[in-house]
C-alpha cells in the first residue's frame, strides 16, 4: 500500500499569556496554530520513510492523521492499494494499518500470547491462522522466553516488543511507528529494527519517527524532515548529507534547521 497526502493541515487552539497589565494581572488570549502545515508527502510500498524533527515539530500529529486516528483540518490523506485504487472503507483501512505510539496502553493482566489471541479474534482470524501467526510473531521479536508472562511484569524493552506484536497480529500492509525504540536497550532496539527491515523486504510500507539520528541513517530509505509543521527536506540520508555538506545525519539535522531559521529554506 502507498500513502499520499495533499496539503494536509491540522489546526489547534492554544492559550497565550500576555504581559501583566498595570494592576499586576496576567491576561491571556486564544491563538490558532497549525501543528501540521500544508504537508504534501508520500510513502511507497517496500519503503521505510523516516519522519524526523525536533519536539513540537508536528510528527505525532502527522502520523496520527496518516493512521486515520485523527481527522485533518484541511487537505487529504490517500491510502492506495497495490493497483493504485484509493481505499476508503474504514474497516479495510484498520485491517491494513499497524499503528504504534508511545502512549498505547496494554492489558497488564494478560500474557502476550493471551493479548494476541484476543486481538486476533477481534480481527476475525480463525484459530489455526491465529496460532500460527502468534508463533511467527514470538519468533520474529525474540519473545519466546517471556511470551507467557503477564504484561504488567515485563521490562520496558519486553513491553515495547509486546506493543509491536500487537501491531503485527493482523499482518498489516502499512506500519506507522512513533518512537518505537525510545529508551530501549541495545538488544530490544535491534530486534525492532531488524523486524522493520524484514517487513520492507516483504513489500510493506513503514513510516518511522525517531530522535535517534544514527538509527535513522542506518535504517531509512528516505527521510522527511519536519520543522514547525512543515517538511523542510525530503531525500535519502545520503542526498540530505550531500546537500548540507555534512558527514552524518545528526549534523544534517542541525544544518537544515539552521538554514530554515536563517530564512534560506
Amino acid at each position: 500500500m502507498k500513502i499520499e497526502t495533499d496539503k494536509l493541515c491540522k489546526q489547534f487552539t492554544r492559550h497565550v499569556n500576555d504581559v501583566n497589565d498595570r494592576n499586576g494581572r496576567k491576561n491571556s488570549h486564544k491563538e490558532d496554530f497549525f501543528a501540521v502545515d500544508h504537508v504534501s508527502m508520500h510513502a511507497d510500498s517496500g519503503e521505510i520513510l523516516g519522519v524526523l524533527g525536533p519536539n513540537g515539530a508536528g510528527k505525532t500529529t502527522l502520523l496520527r492523521m496518516l493512521g486515520t486516528l485523527m481527522h485533518p483540518s484541511e487537505g487529504s490523506v490517500y491510502i492506495r492499494d497495490d493497483e493504485g485504487n484509493t481505499v476508503t472503507d474504514p474497516v479495510v483501512l484498520k485491517k491494513n494499518i499497524g499503528y504504534l505510539s508511545g502512549n498505547t496502553k496494554l492489558y497488564n493482566r494478560f500474557s502476550i500470547r493471551e493479548m494476541l489471541s484476543m486481538l486476533a479474534e477481534i480481527y476475525g482470524m480463525d484459530k489455526d491462522a491465529t496460532d500460527k501467526r502468534i508463533e511467527e510473531i514470538i519468533d520474529i521479536l525474540s519473545m519466546k522466553d517471556f511470551a507467557d508472562n503477564r504484561i504488567g511484569a515485563l521490562s520496558t524493552g519486553q513491553t515495547q516488543r509486546a506493543n509491536i506484536a500487537r501491531c503485527l497480529i493482523h499482518s498489516p500492509k502499512v506500519y506507522i511507528f512513533d518512537e518505537p525504540t525510545l529508551g530501549l536497550d541495545l538488544l530490544s532496539s535491534e530486534a525492532i529494527v531488524n523486524f522493520m527491515k524484514s517487513e520492507r523486504e516483504h513489500g510493506r510500507t513503514v513510516l518511522y519517527s525517531t530522535h535517534y539520528m544514527e538509527e535513522a541513517q542506518y535504517l531509512c530509505d528516505r527521510i522527511n524532515m519536519l520543522y514547525k509543521g512543515r517538511i523542510i527536506a525530503d531525500g535519502t540520508p545520503e542526498e540530505l548529507m550531500k546537500q548540507t555538506g555534512t558527514s552524518n545525519l545528526r549534523e544534517t539535522f542541525r544544518a537544515l534547521i539552521n538554514r530554515t531559521e536563517g530564512g534560506n529554506e
